[in-house]
């Protein structure tokens, strides 16, 4: 008889398997992924976690509560990334980790249930290097986590009639707080602009420590509305965080940033820092003139 209980579910996997067997050939290939195996799997058992199976080049595990869950997930990250031995024609083999808190049923070292498979669903969602999880397992992390986190889209998941949020844990940018919960904030604040000016033709939306968030794109119901068969419903976000301020890209088409000297970054379905002055171009690159350019500038 199986046991209901609220789990953590993780699932880890080595990113492009595949290409590694055809350029290293089975032996090399299979040491490389055993090195991930044997990463994540100590990861989980240093965050009190339980492997239930790997399966190939993929582990599952179980945690009591989500903050274990993301702890495990961060240190497999910075592991796998950090690994001398995980070097392929000069690009380092990644993992990618979704996670999902829900009810599932405990039978014989196992776990079945609608949770496993939303867990799941968030791995396959998730790119290379990246943690994927879902509003359900962020409404349970600590304060320290959750701000750690952000919405980078949503997404129909097989078998569900409504759209499911996406979030992806910052595990790079803030070092993971709950590893070193002593890091002090004033000093990052300090780095911050005090303000952003975004400028859209006759609209003006100023970010700072009052207004924290703004959201772009072409349906009506966004801060910053802007038209074009380029620009997605909700195309973008610029976010202020404690430490800057962070464009986060939504879109099918991605988003161009212009600084003040010309040089172009290129963001789609990932974020980007927002520092000194320049154009946004959303879907295409930017055209100083354009009525769908955004002007932005940090101040201090």
């Amino acid at each position: 008889m199986g046991k209901d209980i609220e789990l953590a579910i993780l699932f880890a996997d080595v990113v492009g398997s595949t290409k590694l067997y055809e350029l290293l050939g089975d032996q090399k290939a299979r040491e490389m992924v055993g090195i991930c195996i044997d990463a994540m799997r100590a990861a989980t058992e240093a965050h009190h976690g339980t492997v239930i199976k790997t399966m190939g080049d993929e582990v599952m595990a179980t945690f009591a509560v989500p903050d274990e869950a993301l702890n495990a997930a961060s240190q497999m990250q910075h592991s796998i990334s950090t690994h001398a031995g995980l070097q392929v024609e000069g690009t380092q083999v990644a993992i990618r980790i979704g996670c999902h808190f829900g009810p599932v049923v405990l039978d014989s070292r196992d776990v079945f249930g609608a949770a496993v498979h939303i867990a799941n669903r968030m791995t396959s969602q998730a790119k290379a290097g990246q943690i994927v999880t879902t509003a359900t397992t962020v409404d349970r992390l600590s304060p320290e986590w959750r701000a750690s986190v952000r919405q980078i889209d949503v997404a129909t998941l097989k078998g569900r009639t409504h759209e499911v949020a996406l979030f992806e844990v910052l595990w790079q940018t803030e070092d993971i707080t709950s590893v070193l919960p002593g890091i002090s904030l004033a000093n990052r604040e300090q780095q911050r602009p005090k303000r952003l000016r975004l400028r859209l033709q006759g609209t003006e939306i100023v970010l700072d420590d009052h207004r924290t968030a703004v959201t772009i794109g072409r349906a009506e119901d966004n801060d910053l509305c802007v038209k074009g068969n380029l620009i997605s419903r909700l195309h973008a976000r610029i976010e202020a965080t404690k430490a800057r301020f962070v464009l986060v890209d939504q879109s099918t088409n991605g988003t161009f940033v212009h600084d003040a000297e010309g040089q172009e970054q290129f963001v789609r379905r990932d974020s980007l820092p927002i520092t000194g002055e320049g154009l946004i171009g959303l879907g295409r690159a930017p055209e100083r003139d354009s009525s769908t350019t955004i002007r932005f500038i940090c101040e201090d």
